[in-house]
C-alpha cells in the first residue's frame, strides 16, 4: 500500500530541501525519522512533518516499521520577486524561492533492499 504527502508553496529554495531528502531516499520510516531529527540544516523540520502526515495517511499510526521512502521530490513553485537598492539609484533584483514537496512511502520492499538479498547466479 503507498500513500503520499505533499506540501506546496513552501518558503525553502527547491535546492536546499533536495540535500535533505537525498539523504532519506530509500530508507525506512523509523530511520528517516531518526536522520530528521538530528540534520541541522533547516528544511529537516519541515521534511519530518511531511514524513508524519504520510504516515498519517497510511493509517498506519502504530506501527510503521514496515514502511519505507519510496519516492521523495521537491519542485520548483512560484518565485516571489522583490527588488533592492543597488549601485547609481539602479534597482538589483532578489529571487526568493518555493518549492513543492512530496513523499511517497510504501510497505513494498525497496529495490535496493532486493538487489542485495538475491543469491549470486552462477555462470558455466
Amino acid at each position: 500500500m503507498q500513500s503520499a504527502s505533499t506540501a506546496k508553496f513552501v518558503r525553502y529554495t527547491p535546492r536546499k530541501i533536495n540535500q535533505v531528502l537525498s539523504v532519506i531516499r530509500g530508507k525506512t520510516v523509523s530511520s528517516a525519522l531518526e536522520i530528521l531529527s538530528f540534520t541541522s540544516k533547516s528544511p529537516a523540520i519541515l521534511i519530518e512533518k511531511v514524513l508524519k502526515s504520510a504516515i498519517s495517511n497510511a493509517n498506519a499510526l502504530k506501527d510503521f516499521s514496515s514502511y519505507s521512502v519510496k519516492e521523495a521530490w521537491v519542485g520548483s513553485a512560484p518565485i516571489l520577486k522583490r527588488m533592492r537598492p543597488g549601485p547609481r539609484g539602479t534597482g538589483m533584483p532578489i529571487k526568493k524561492r518555493t518549492a513543492h514537496l512530496t513523499i511517497v512511502i510504501s510497505d513494498e520492499i525497496p529495490l535496493s533492499i532486493r538487489k542485495k538479498n538475491k543469491a549470486p547466479s552462477v555462470v558455466k
